[in-house]
């Protein structure tokens, strides 16, 4: 039983179900935090592996923007770090490319990752789909807690998921 205090003094309690107390099916399809970077400058590709080697089961890097397609399909990630500025394509194109992956996947995050703070391009990056946008230079905490936010997120959707699709095959619906 979890207690969350709300600004009004009233206190919400809920149940939050364990992923041990899913079945075994939910439990194989589980989100299982793998990260893929798409950043051509291998400096920021090493700084992100040291942040985030403890949040990830797996990390893989992709410095070529002409692989990012082919490392999502290969490598499945759980969440995509990618770059804005890079050599064509550029993680605008990118972004339009993996749309249809990502709806597919059904709630794959990607946060946007740049040195480019103006409000063109965090607004263009968020109406192309990218879930978050950081702004470099990277701050190692702000980076770890974006991404387990996400990384949580990904995982109570396909949680979810799972969990709809087991009370419908249950009530014999195949909608």
């Amino acid at each position: 039983m979890c207690r969350h205090q709300v600004p009004w003094g009233r206190a919400l309690r809920f149940q939050v179900p364990r992923l041990s107390r899913v079945g075994p099916q939910a439990q194989a399809l589980a989100v299982s935090n793998r990260i893929l970077i798409v950043e051509d400058d291998p400096a920021d590709v090493a700084t992100l592996h040291a942040f985030l080697e403890d949040e990830a089961s797996l990390i893989r890097a992709e410095t070529d923007s002409r692989r990012a397609e082919q490392a999502i399909a290969e490598f499945d990630p759980d969440l995509v770090l990618l770059d804005l500025r890079m050599p064509e394509p550029g993680g605008m194109e990118i972004l339009r490319r993996i749309r249809d992956v990502r709806e597919a996947a059904g709630f794959l995050p990607v946060i946007v990752l740049t040195g480019d703070d103006t409000d063109v391009a965090r607004n263009s990056a968020l109406a192309l789909g990218a879930d978050d946008f950081l702004g470099k230079p990277l701050d190692r905490q702000e980076v770890v807690l974006r991404v387990r936010n996400l990384l949580r997120t990904r995982r109570l959707y396909v949680e979810l998921t799972e969990t709809n699709k087991a009370l419908k095959r249950k009530l014999g619906r195949s909608d």
